[in-house]
């Protein structure tokens, strides 16, 4: 399969409903707001979810949580040595940065997509290694259309979590919510990029299928299901490697804006995009 050979840019709506979308461990894991006061979910999240849902499709993925890994490796060091093609590059005591590279892109299609830092120290049966991939998918960290209204619960548990005769008193915590919130995030894939990975035109369609699923099977406790849903999906492929447009240009062609003052659910914003000259986009809905 041939590498990428045009320039795609796209953006995601979705929408926060009495949920966590993205805790911030400095501040006692409150959903990550702005000084201005507008919601934010990481980039690094983002790509999270989306590795998640590639490899509910089957993909091969290198960055796996240990939570839903599908082999028996405990590190990424364990995990590229497993592969018999790294494995043998890793012997010798002088690793070639690019045959890693190479090998790594074509085995896993988060590297390829998303780029890695391979930093192995080396060891009694192999030598280190200090190799960086960088990805042809980039991605922005999410924002919220408005700024969020933030819900604290206290809780407690009732029950010891070590054996003893007596029931100690109750434990207290608390616990957050975006009670609602309209995010979006936008993202680019660059071909000369995409030419070193050998991230291909299937890889782009895997990622704009996971895009399309991105809180299928990521339920959790901050997260219920149903409580993150993506609207819409927005995706411009342009008719060259380096594109019609700059991706700055085409991410501000989508406009959202309140057609409420408070506004409560999807159907409170009106979502247009400003068509521009030869460069079509194709707009899709979450499933």
């Amino acid at each position: 399969m041939s590498s990428l050979d045009h320039k795609i840019d796209f953006a995601v709506v979705l929408s926060v409903t009495s949920a966590n979308p993205n805790g911030d461990p400095l501040n006692g894991n409150r959903p990550r707001q702005n000084y201005d006061g507008y919601g934010e979910i990481s980039d690094v999240a983002l790509k999270r979810k989306i590795r998640n849902r590639l490899q509910d499709m089957g993909e091969a993925i290198f960055v796996q949580s240990n939570d839903r890994k599908t082999d028996e490796y405990g590190s990424l060091r364990e995990r590229a040595a497993g592969n018999s093609k790294l494995s043998e590059i890793l012997k010798p005591k002088s690793v070639s940065g690019d045959e890693f590279a190479k090998v790594a892109c074509q085995e896993w299609i988060d590297v390829r997509s998303f780029g890695q830092v391979f930093a192995f120290k080396g060891t009694s049966s192999g030598s280190g290694v200090s190799v960086g991939v960088r990805g042809p998918v980039s991605i922005h960290t999410a924002r919220s259309v408005d700024p969020i209204d933030i819900t604290s619960m206290q809780i407690t548990k009732s029950v010891n979590s070590e054996p003893g005769s007596d029931r100690g008193s109750d434990t207290m915590g608390m616990k957050h919510r975006v009670d609602f919130g309209l995010y979006v995030f936008y993202g680019s894939i660059n071909t000369q990029l995409a030419e070193k990975t050998g991230f291909t035109n299937e890889d782009a369609d895997k990622v704009k299928e996971a895009l399309l699923t991105l809180f299928e099977n990521d339920l959790s406790s901050a997260r219920p299901e149903g409580s993150m849903e993506v609207h819409k999906v927005y995706w411009w492929e342009h008719d060259s490697k380096l594109g019609q447009y700059s991706s700055a240009k085409v991410h501000r062609s989508l406009q959202i804006r309140s057609k409420k003052e408070e506004p409560r659910e999807f159907e409170d914003y009106a979502v247009e995009v400003y068509e521009l000259d030869g460069l079509k986009v194709e707009v899709l809905d979450g499933r």
